[in-house]
């Protein structure tokens, strides 16, 4: 059989512009034009095939970005929105209703977090946290109202990781949609090819890659993603996260190079995490042996573009961890700031920003501690020498 390589799937798309470019043109229209009033009809209808509606429901440049995003995730197609959230909510808002019920992961983003504790409740949706890395207590929380077990393949911020194929047993067992947030591990894994129903991305991330953008996708079957585009009923496009086409054909370039910035960033936070630990700090990160998931991540993942790009380490106190980012970012290290994917190395305390929607009690239950830092490791050509600078702050301010 036929390994599934992601890269090779987007490299194989080849698009030309409208005059013969070798970037597909841009739709810079938000509404097109029939030659009949039938095709119209049936254009509504969902029966025209290549007829384009109004860009809320799909645009050329979209539909570009759509088919290679789906071919990296090996789904039948896809549907970009305007960011991860736009991706996030419609996708469970069209697989739940009013007296449906949620497993998901205790450690994941806090936006996600937030709709699923504070917001979904309004329309009677029910979620239920687990500590997704145990299948016992997985399957234990599975209710004759559960219809979706969701994740992400390593977590935000704890970096925990999902067993997908284990996961994907169990949605099978109880007629579950497995969902899997893959933002942290694109090309990486391929959680379809592990039994995953439908993955999402924050675009915004490593896809794009150059924190100017924030999108996202839906990766799924094409039954599921024309039901939210369905122009009656479908959540995509009643609630309106349309991705701008200029937008979309941006993401569209900086998805070529992914390949290589993906090697790069694990590479890095191999090199980082394996020296951190080694001068006696606190580091989490997958491709470490002493990671309680290293065995189970290394059978899911493409060894080509390794563990990823992100770490954390635990420097001690909240005080600690702000002297040690202001520092670092005072040193030319990186920026003190949210998100991931950036060419320099991005850090933050997730307590206190990403993952800032946790009750303290609850993120403490979960072992977020106050002093954790994330670091979104970067594109650095040398990398011993962002490691001694790294580590002269350390020093410094006694984290070590």
């Amino acid at each position: 059989m036929e390994k599934f390589n992601p890269a090779d799937k987007i490299q194989d798309l080849q698009y030309f512009g409208e005059f013969g470019g070798v970037n597909p043109s841009i739709s810079d229209s938000s509404t097109y034009t029939f030659l009949s009033a039938k095709t119209m009809f049936d254009t509504f209808e969902g029966n025209a095939e290549g007829c384009y509606l109004y860009s809320r429901h799909s645009s050329p440049s979209n539909l570009y970005l759509d088919k290679a995003l789906a071919a990296m995730e090996g789904t039948e197609t896809a549907n970009v929105s305007a960011s991860g959230m736009g991706a996030i909510t419609p996708t469970l808002l069209q697989l739940c209703s009013n007296g449906d019920h949620i497993v998901t992961s205790r450690t994941i983003y806090g936006g996600t977090y937030a709709f699923l504790k504070n917001f979904t409740p309004r329309f009677g949706i029910k979620t239920t946290f687990v500590d997704i890395t145990k299948l016992d207590l997985v399957e234990a929380a599975i209710t004759p109202d559960t219809k979706v077990l969701y994740c992400e393949t390593v977590s935000n911020p704890l970096l925990e990781v999902a067993d997908i194929a284990g996961l994907a047993k169990i949605a099978k067992k109880y007629n579950l949609k497995l969902v899997v947030d893959n933002t942290f591990s694109p090309l990486s894994v391929a959680p379809i090819s592990l039994g995953a129903d439908i993955v999402i991305h924050s675009l915004t991330k490593y896809i794009n890659g150059s924190s100017d953008t924030v999108g996202g996708v839906t990766c799924a079957s094409r039954e599921f993603i024309n039901s939210l585009k369905d122009v009656n009923s479908g959540a995509s496009m009643l609630l309106g996260p349309t991705m701008d086409s200029l937008r979309s054909a941006s993401v569209m370039k900086n998805l070529r190079t992914l390949h290589i910035r993906m090697k790069q960033h694990s590479h890095n936070a191999m090199y980082l995490a394996t020296k951190f630990e080694k001068d006696g700090l606190k580091v989490v990160y997958p491709g470490l042996e002493s990671h309680p998931s290293h065995s189970l991540y290394a059978t899911m993942i493409n060894p080509e573009y390794g563990f990823g790009g992100m770490i954390t380490i635990d420097a001690g106190s909240i005080d600690k961890a702000n002297e040690l980012m202001e520092l670092m970012q005072e040193k030319n290290l990186g920026y003190l700031a949210v998100s991931l994917g950036f060419y320099k190395t991005l850090f933050s305390a997730p307590g206190t920003s990403t993952s800032s929607e946790i009750p303290l009690e609850e993120q403490k239950e979960m072992g977020l501690t106050d002093g954790l830092i994330r670091f979104s490791i970067g594109l650095d050509n040398d990398i011993e020498r962002t490691y001694q600078s790294m580590k002269e702050c350390m020093l410094a301010l006694g984290v070590l």
